[in-house]
């Protein structure tokens, strides 16, 4: 298998992986295996790039793997959408959280003593 192969089977790997976005404690185990995907992808694609002998400009797989690029950076935002969307909320409920046991926290009063002016 060459390296143009191996890119593109890495590449089909990595967008089938992002079909399905898990909740939960799944979650972080998903994100390590995107991450190790795109830096073997990465690592490919600079082989290929490197590499006089092999050019991805007119081989057969090339529109493959531009399509393959389009939709694996599509699903990507989707999961960044998610991901941010989740720790807005996070944060959201860690500050009503905040607010319900401390309700009087975000007032700024300032107690002072009073003087009578009077003799």
């Amino acid at each position: 298998m060459g390296p143009v192969e191996k890119l593109l089977s890495t590449s089909a790997q990595l967008y089938e992986h992002l079909t399905v976005i898990p909740e939960g404690d799944e979650r972080d185990s998903y994100i390590e295996k995107i991450d190790g995907l795109l830096e073997k992808r990465g690592q490919l694609l600079e082989q290929v790039m490197a590499s006089e002998s092999v050019s991805l400009e007119g081989h057969q797989l090339t529109p493959h793997l531009i399509e393959l690029d389009q939709g694996i950076q599509s699903r990507l935002k989707k999961v960044m959408t998610v991901i941010k969307t989740d720790m807005k909320n996070l944060q959201q409920s860690k500050k009503s959280e905040q607010t319900y046991l401390n309700p009087y926290g975000n007032v700024r009063v300032m107690d002072g003593m009073y003087y009578d002016g009077k003799k």
